[in-house]
């Protein structure tokens, strides 16, 4: 698993190998929706057959997002609020308002 810090913030999450795996190939799956249709466009494929595997990615995104946040209230969220770390639920709100837009 690898560590890397972001931009976003200080903080880290420790996975399990299956939470990682699954995160990894969504996004593996994802990657190469985004190269067919980079192709599909190249190859002057027709407006609505690119918008349908658009929809395709935005489907495959959402689902990427759901798992993750699921995992990450079951994990990072629920752990700090047992830990008595209130300013967690503030930081759960202010993430779905900005996945809500």
């Amino acid at each position: 698993m690898q560590k890397e810090k972001y931009c976003c913030s200080q903080r880290t999450k420790e996975r399990t190998s299956d939470e990682y795996k699954k995160l990894i190939n969504r996004l593996s799956r994802i990657e190469g929706q985004i190269r067919g249709i980079r192709r599909m466009v190249e190859e002057s494929v027709y407006c609505t057959d690119i918008l349908v595997q658009s929809a395709a990615v935005t489907a495959a995104m959402n689902a990427f997002n759901k798992e993750l946040l699921s995992n990450h209230i079951r994990t990072c969220v629920a752990d700090d609020i047992r830990d008595g770390k209130d300013e967690t639920i503030d930081e759960l709100v202010d993430l779905m308002g900005k996945l809500m837009k």
